[in-house]
């Protein structure tokens, strides 16, 4: 059987394949009711289909959103994945995930694959955006939103939490506790790299111990951003006389890690050990005892990101304030920290 194209439904219709066209795009021009009516009808008696891969080579974009995550096992990069597919089928579009691994090159493989595409737009969803990454976004003259990552430059689109705020409120909160030894467990750098959110809750901890004045020295543990390693780590750190009596993790799921290290070693949460974390992944609720941590509205965030980058205005410059959407951070009080 000969493909049904749309010279037959015009045709049967009796218009053009303009007007065909028109109704099928929903523009760009208006058709009369009674015309419009012809032509759905003879859509759906010969069973027409229309290319959409065809629609999306003329028009230059595709109903299709790209998005990058650096690591796609990890709870809270999977959760953010959902909120940004809900959202984007909210708005007739679907989404393609990449998974970077956290490496620069397989970033810019998916990168170069979705735009390739003709993807609408692109969420990145990354721990700092590398040099190479930000070359082929300009190569491409991409529309492009950063999604839980701050903006180095200033013609950046980002939909980002207050990751500094938050951390401070966990971290404050047990102080609260009586906790003169609070350590942080961040990422495996020391120094805070642009646009890192992790290096963001490593400063806030910072910050909340400075003004209650504690010491910071020797506080700081290094540890990837995933529960395995952060399960490693904790290990040798709980396992030490002077071990602290409370952790800030940077990360929920570096926090599960520590969870089952002071399980293994004996150690009671709460009574000899207080554990917060931030993100709070649907898991924290279900851990022993239940986490405490930090929240954001990732629906609002992922609703956000996908408004932006679907957003015709979007190269228009603006200011920064015009093209940063933060959202704020909230103390979800469990009992890891000692509340009961």
């Amino acid at each position: 059987m000969a493909k049904v194209t749309r010279d037959d439904v015009a045709r049967l219709a009796g218009t053009s394949t303009a007007v065909v066209s028109y109704v099928i795009n929903n523009g760009p021009r208006p058709v009369a009711p009674a015309t419009r009516e012809r032509v759905l009808a003879a859509i759906k008696e010969l069973g027409y289909r229309p290319d959409r891969v065809a629609q999306a080579m003329a028009s230059r974009r595709t109903d299709l959103i790209g998005m990058i995550v650096p690591d796609a096992r990890q709870p809270f990069f999977a959760e953010m994945a959902h909120a940004v597919e809900q959202a984007a089928a909210e708005r007739g579009k679907m989404v393609l995930v990449g998974n970077s691994d956290y490496r620069d090159e397989r970033e810019v493989h998916y990168l170069r694959a979705f735009l390739g595409m003709r993807v609408s737009g692109l969420i990145l969803v990354s721990q700092g955006m590398s040099e190479r990454a930000a070359s082929e976004i300009d190569a491409w003259d991409a529309r492009v939103v950063l999604l839980h990552e701050r903006p180095e430059a200033i013609d950046d689109v980002a939909v980002v939490t207050d990751d500094i705020g938050g951390a401070q409120l966990a971290t404050r909160h047990l102080l609260e506790h009586g906790h003169a030894y609070v350590a942080c467990i961040g990422g495996i750098e020391n120094t805070p790299s642009v646009g890192d959110p992790v290096a963001d809750h490593v400063e806030g901890w910072r910050r909340a111990m400075l003004e209650a004045g504690r010491s910071i020295e020797g506080r700081l543990i290094e540890a990837p951003y995933n529960r395995y390693d952060a399960y490693r780590v904790a290990l040798e750190v709980l396992a030490r006389p002077d071990r602290p009596t409370a952790i800030f993790c940077a990360t929920d799921d570096q926090a599960i890690g520590v969870l089952r290290a002071a399980r293994e070693l004996r150690i009671d949460v709460p009574e000899q050990l207080a554990v917060a974390g931030f993100d709070d992944v649907k898991e924290a609720a279900l851990t022993d005892p239940p986490l405490t941590t930090i929240a954001s509205d990732r629906p609002a965030m992922a609703r956000a990101a996908v408004d932006l980058v679907l957003d015709d205005a979007l190269r228009v410059a603006g200011s920064r304030r015009e093209r940063l959407k933060q959202f704020p951070s909230a103390l979800v009080i469990r009992r890891s920290c000692g509340c009961r």
